[in-house]
């Protein structure tokens, strides 16, 4: 599904991640744990396309993606859905319009973008909320916008940066065990991001670790 071989990065001077190699699987949740600055999310946002790396090589179902300094597909055709740390809602839009806007760029009628988006709506608890702004939505249920709004457009890869990060640790378990609910129901790859321990035990059916911008430990969450 995501192979990245050899890949560095480096930002003003520093280097953020070296020589990485692994392979995820398809169907996989893979869990990127570690320290601030260890390299996380840069390696969320290479795989993602926002970056490419100085050197080394990231494809995607066998397709090269990203070489070496050039970012050969753009994000927007890698068939990927992303939920930011920041959640990254547009404010000036309903739920319903966020979602819409996602599916502006598909070959749909009007009827099918409204089935779909019910339908997406229904399974991350959101009916009801059509009409409401992000402002006027609690923590929760702002994360679920963003995790719907990822999923509307229904990827095959999933990337999502520390989404849980703002909220207290009740909301974020049950928050947890519906993004692996969803993943289970949908059969997406997941690549998740978090430096806490016990989300990582929640969500991962495989754990990345770095430290430094190196790869510690890549192996099934079982075996650790």
């Amino acid at each position: 599904m995501v192979r990245l071989e050899s890949v560095s990065f480096a930002f003003k001077r520093s280097q953020i991640l070296k020589n990485v190699n692994i392979q995820v699987e398809r169907g996989v949740r893979l869990v990127l744990l570690g320290p601030s600055g260890c390299g996380k999310t840069t390696l969320l946002r290479l795989i993602a396309g926002f970056n490419a790396p100085d050197t080394g090589s990231i494809f995607i179902n066998e397709k090269l993606v990203s070489s070496n300094g050039e970012v050969i597909v753009p994000p927007e055709k890698r068939g990927i859905g992303f939920v930011f740390q920041d959640l990254a809602l547009w404010p000036h839009m309903t739920v319903y319009g966020n979602l819409e806007f996602c599916l502006k760029s598909k070959n749909l009628s009007k009827i099918q973008r409204k089935e779909q988006i019910h339908q997406m709506m229904e399974i991350t608890d959101l009916v009801g909320l059509e009409k409401r702004k992000p402002y006027e939505l609690s923590g929760g249920q702002q994360q679920r916008v963003a995790l719907a709004r990822a999923l509307i457009g229904k990827p095959e890869l999933v990337l999502m940066d520390e989404p849980l990060s703002s909220l207290d640790w009740d909301l974020r378990e049950r928050l947890a065990q519906k993004i692996c609910k969803l993943q289970e129901q949908l059969g997406f790859t997941m690549i998740y991001v978090t430096h806490d321990k016990e989300e990582m035990r929640q969500i991962a059916t495989k754990v990345l670790i770095l430290k430094a911008g190196t790869v510690q430990i890549f192996k099934d969450r079982y075996l650790l």
